[in-house]
């Protein structure tokens, strides 16, 4: 293989103009450059597994699947293969913007197995929907009233931090002197960490919902540091709320199992 200073770095923007993008039957936009080592028929079960719910909100977005994203420039660079060289230069993923599309690059090489690059995928369209379309207000019911309840964990470091702050005022809510009678009882609550937290944990919960549409996985492969893992139970029903919101596209089917002991 030719040495990483002999790779042509492709701008990104010489991606998008010269790479085909594709429609996925939801109308997702994707495309792929590269020895991105992913068959096309894996590529499209993974596209395909974002509901069509989701699409409208993501028209003005297209998601390229490359190789690697280069990282320290302050270009957007793509890598048509793969090196140990450029890979200790790249991102997960960087995003770009082309007139009025908005450009997702998608490292490939970067993670070891499907699970990893799933759930790559599935979490920036899961940001990039909430930023378009927000977060329904029954899933920030939903989570607020187990966050209230005390429920064990969250489903990322994001969500447990911002959770965190946003309950730390409520506490001293509950004492006389800080909540008198007639008072709003959410008076003291950080909203702008609430503001955080519901569009983390629904971020997450997305993207965890398509990753259990798209490859079998154990909950516990989602843990990015060390932080409590949310009850699984209470994982379950934001799960099964958002498959109500966003239901799985024809030929895919959405399940929560439990692994029982014996």
């Amino acid at each position: 293989m030719a040495g990483s200073a002999q790779i042509e770095l492709w701008s990104a923007e010489k991606v998008a103009t010269q790479v085909a993008v594709q429609d996925a039957p939801s109308g997702l936009h994707f495309a792929s450059f590269g020895e991105t080592r992913i068959p096309d028929g894996d590529l499209e079960r993974l596209v395909g597994a974002v509901p069509a719910a989701l699409a409208p909100a993501l028209r003005q977005r297209a998601y390229y699947f490359v190789p690697l994203t280069i990282a320290d420039t302050g270009e957007n660079l793509v890598a048509p293969v793969y090196t140990v060289e450029l890979g200790d230069r790249a991102v997960c993923h960087r995003n770009a913007a082309f007139g009025a599309t908005e450009a997702v690059f998608i490292s490939t090489r970067l993670v070891e197995d499907r699970f990893g690059l799933a759930f790559e995928f599935f979490i920036n369209v899961a940001h990039n929907f909430v930023e378009a379309a927000g977060v329904p207000s029954s899933f920030s019911d939903l989570a607020w009233s187990q966050a209230e309840a005390q429920v064990r964990g969250e489903t990322s470091q994001d969500a447990w931090e911002a959770r965190r702050r946003a309950l730390e005022p409520h506490a001293g809510a509950n004492t006389p002197s800080a909540n008198p009678p007639g008072a709003n009882p959410n008076a003291n609550i950080d909203e702008r960490a609430r503001l955080a937290f519901f569009e983390s944990s629904f971020s997450d919960a997305l993207a965890i919902y398509m990753l259990t549409l798209a490859v079998d996985f154990d909950y516990h492969d989602l843990r990015e540091r060390e932080y409590p893992l949310l009850a699984a139970p209470s994982l379950a029903e934001r799960l099964r709320h958002v498959a109500s919101l966003f239901p799985a596209n024809p030929g895919y089917e959405f399940q929560v199992l439990y692994r029982r002991k014996g």
